[in-house]
């Protein structure tokens, strides 16, 4: 029966001091009550703590676009961290589009330009899925983790500590809204009793409440030094949480960092597996045209390599251009042949030339009135026409 006693007087005191928040809180936005304000330091401080979160949550969320972009993938694992289970293993998209490739390429015949092209291209897409894999684990452990840590842990603690900051500020205006009413009222009481006469009865009545009003003015006056002492201690309390958002920006750096040296890596694998697939497939913008727009009379004129190519990948072949045009002069004049290496691959534009593959080595000769970009190649019993600068030839 005591603890039932104790519970209905603690429950009355919580709903009173609820009701006398609320009544402050609407005195308050109509302009009938004082609100105590925060000193010009915690009020900047909340405000960079809000800022922090706002752009948080927006750069969080960005990034989990940007590393996955499939909005079902990311409400899959969000229920599956929720339910704290391991989200099944699915090929991602480059992953994906690589398998097809390499289907496509044995379908075809390893043996065909194409096949063997669709092939190459799809392990190098299979190359890029895994680099993708390791750029989303690394981000998500280095530089997402932290940043919800933050959302969820730290703000949410300064989250409640404002609130309590908030209601213990109620509690000081309420009880200064209090002292104010018993001051007013203790002097109307002292102004009535000196303009009654003395032989009146009313004396009596009136020195009673006199009495009872300043009772209530020394209580309302402990009450806003209970509630002043209160607010301060968690406005201190609130400024110290604050402050440590200047850390939470040192470490969110060291984060940002971190996610930037990922994506360095990753972009600079993506560039060597392409660099690499692009030396392999010799596909260059002014094959392409030539290939596809060029008779098969007119012949296909010399290609370079592409600057960015040249400048970036030091094992591509560089061969002198005096070695080659006199080794290829040599080989015109004279009626017999050459072996030469195959530098890139050759999908053959028409009948009359020959499809050529990466470093494999074929025959070469030259037929009078052949035009002087081109020469005659012979693998096996298959014979055409290939360009001069796609070989390097052999002594």
């Amino acid at each position: 029966m005591n603890i039932m006693d104790f519970n209905m007087k603690k429950l009355a005191a919580d709903a009173g001091t609820f009701l006398s928040r609320a009544v402050q809180f609407t005195e308050e936005k109509l302009g009938q009550a004082e609100k105590t304000e925060l000193d010009a330091h915690l009020e900047n401080l909340l405000s960079k703590a809000e800022c922090t979160k706002q752009w948080t949550e927006k750069i969080m969320k960005q990034t989990e676009v940007l590393l996955q972009p499939n909005p079902n993938a990311r409400i899959e694992e969000f229920f599956y961290e929720k339910l704290d289970r391991k989200a099944p293993s699915r090929m991602n998209n480059p992953e994906l589009l690589g398998q097809y490739m390499i289907d496509a390429g044995n379908e075809f015949g390893p043996g065909t330009a194409y096949g063997n092209a669709l092939i190459k291209c799809g392990e190098t897409q299979k190359q890029i899925g895994t680099a993708d894999r390791e750029l989303i684990q690394t981000s998500a452990i280095n530089f997402l983790t932290p940043l919800r840590n933050f959302i969820e842990g730290d703000y949410k603690t300064i989250t409640k500590e404002r609130k309590l900051l908030q209601n213990k500020r109620l509690d000081l205006d309420a009880a200064k809204t209090r002292l104010k009413k018993a001051k007013v009222a203790e002097a109307r009481a002292a102004q009535l009793n000196t303009s009654q006469p003395e032989e009146n009865n009313i004396m009596v009545n009136v020195s009673y409440v006199l009495n009872l009003l300043h009772v209530k003015w020394l209580k309302s006056e402990q009450e806003v030094r209970i509630t002043q002492s209160e607010f301060d201690r968690q406005a201190e309390i609130t400024r110290l949480l604050l402050e440590g958002i200047s850390s939470t920006h040192a470490h969110h750096l060291r984060c940002l960092n971190d996610f930037v040296e990922a994506q360095m890596t990753y972009y600079a694998q993506c560039y060597k597996y392409m660099l690499d697939l692009q030396k392999q497939l010799g596909s260059f913008p002014s094959i392409f045209l030539s290939n596809n727009n060029q008779s098969s009379s007119t012949p296909v004129q010399s290609v370079s390599t592409p600057s960015v190519l040249a400048s970036a990948s030091a094992s591509l072949p560089s061969v002198s251009n005096s070695v080659v045009t006199s080794g290829i002069s040599e080989l015109k004049s004279s009626s017999g042949s050459r072996k030469a290496r195959v530098l890139y691959d050759y999908d053959a534009a028409n009948s009359s030339e020959l499809s050529l593959l990466a470093d494999e080595v074929i025959t070469v000769y030259s037929i009078p009135g052949m035009d002087s970009d081109w020469l005659m190649g012979e693998r096996g019993n298959q014979k055409g026409k290939v360009p001069i600068t796609y070989l390097e030839l052999l002594n």
